[in-house]
């Protein structure tokens, strides 16, 4: 019998138990280990910041809904993981395990600029439930006295989505409110251009998120970096300031100190290196999915940015790792397989969305990849509230990926998976641990 450790319950971890249970014969124990009582759907996450969505709508009881499907869930924090000796530290105890898949997204690095972040600074994010809710309780704030709004992202990020979401969507919901007049937005993006979503060569998104900004005049100011943040202004790293009333800027993520602590393991900023496989390079009981994944940049920027691993690339990721661990343990035959890594970001604007795609997110050698394009529309809106109710009832159910979502994704062109050469199962050309 084996035990397989899940760490982390977002949407990488949660979907990557389920699978693992649905895959497994039941004499193969599934643990799943949350430091957070509750699932969150975090692509709502905006829509929560600017109090159009409840927080308990993309909220489950992982206590309540994870048991009920033969799974074991510890609600704990991991202080220290050996990937020697195959045994994680909680507060109280010891867990052994045999296979251990690290999804336990990010750590916030609020630190990484003074005045960042709405504990100890003076911006908001909507990165994570706790944020979301701060965010709500000062945008409330704001619409008492509203003022000039900055909306961003921090050197070093390496999700943009949310920024020009939250900033169009702000930008629509004051236009509701009759506000829209009282309150200039400006958008600071560490991007070398405005659309490039730390992906670059998606076709027409730059030319595309330009016009969408334009047209509700959301200024905007690129390829800069903000060196430090007061209490009603930001400065950036050419000398220019821009003043703010209400602030969101997306902080860097990083790993969290467990990980950072245990030698070999990450990276200096705590993101595990993979193989093809999504196994680690050094040891082969461990296993990584989502956004804890290290991808090395796309391409150098003036201004250093990450590699967003959007939900479409995480699911490819549980589906691959679940397929290696049942190959491992006989349970399925064949070859390793290895993610086809597509990004697809929906994201509403309040009276129109733009649905953004890249085929393959990680383009071939010549810089090439089978699509990428950006389109929008209102359809993307409804889109994007559909598959939040579909996500969240795949979760409550405990569904893995039923074959009518495979299927869909095929009839797009979209594989999630493709075969491993065997001669590249155990890729001699293993990524390197990246400072």
């Amino acid at each position: 019998m084996a035990h397989i450790v899940v760490i982390g319950a977002g949407l990488g971890g949660l979907p990557a138990a389920y699978e693992l249970r649905h895959v497994l014969p039941r004499q193969h124990q599934v643990t799943l280990i949350s430091n957070q009582p509750k699932f969150t759907f975090v692509p709502s996450l905006p829509w929560v910041g600017l109090g159009l969505r409840s927080l308990d709508r993309i909220q489950l009881e992982l206590a309540k809904i994870v048991p009920q499907h033969g799974i074991e869930f510890i609600h704990d924090s991991v202080t220290a993981i050996d990937p020697r000796s195959r045994q994680i530290a909680l507060k109280e105890r010891i867990l052994k395990y045999d296979y251990v898949v690290i999804a336990t997204g990010p750590e916030l690095a609020v630190d990484a600029l003074p005045g960042l972040g709405p504990e100890n600074g003076y911006t908001q994010s909507v990165c994570n439930p706790h944020h979301a809710v701060l965010a709500c309780e000062a945008w409330q704030q704001f619409l008492q006295d509203p003022g000039p709004i900055v909306v961003g992202a921090a050197p070093g990020a390496s999700c943009f989505g949310p920024a020009y979401e939250f900033a169009l969507l702000a930008s629509h919901t004051l236009r509701q409110k009759g506000l829209r007049d009282q309150v200039p937005i400006t958008i600071v993006t560490p991007e070398p251009y405005a659309g490039h979503l730390g992906i670059g060569g998606m076709a027409n998104s730059r030319w595309l998120i330009r016009a969408m900004l334009a047209d509700r005049h959301v200024d905007v100011i690129d390829n800069v970096a903000i060196s430090h943040i007061e209490s009603d202004r930001i400065y950036l790293s050419d000398d220019r300031s821009v003043p703010f009333k209400y602030a969101m800027i997306l902080p860097p993520f990083r790993g969290p100190s467990f990980l950072r602590e245990a030698p070999g393991l990450t990276d200096a900023k705590g993101f595990v290196p993979v193989l093809p496989t999504y196994r680690h390079p050094d040891f082969d009981s461990v296993y990584a999915v989502g956004v804890i994944t290290q991808l090395k940049p796309i391409e150098n920027t003036p201004i250093p940015i990450g590699v967003p691993k959007v939900g479409q690339m995480t699911e490819e990721m549980v589906i691959t790792v679940t397929h290696n661990i049942a190959l491992d343990l006989g349970v399925v035959s064949g070859p390793p397989i290895r993610p086809t890594l597509q990004a697809i970001c929906f994201a509403d604007f309040g009276d129109t969305g733009a649905l953004f795609l890249a085929d393959p997110l990680l383009p071939d050698q010549e810089g090439r990849r089978h699509r990428a394009f950006t389109t929008k529309g209102m359809w993307v809106s409804w889109m994007k509230t559909g598959f939040e109710k579909y996500f969240m009832d795949k979760m409550r159910t405990g569904w893995t990926m039923p074959w009518f979502e495979r299927l869909g994704l095929r009839m797009l062109g979209l594989p999630l998976v493709e075969p491993l050469p065997v001669d590249s199962a155990l890729d001699v050309s293993r990524p390197k641990i990246l400072s």
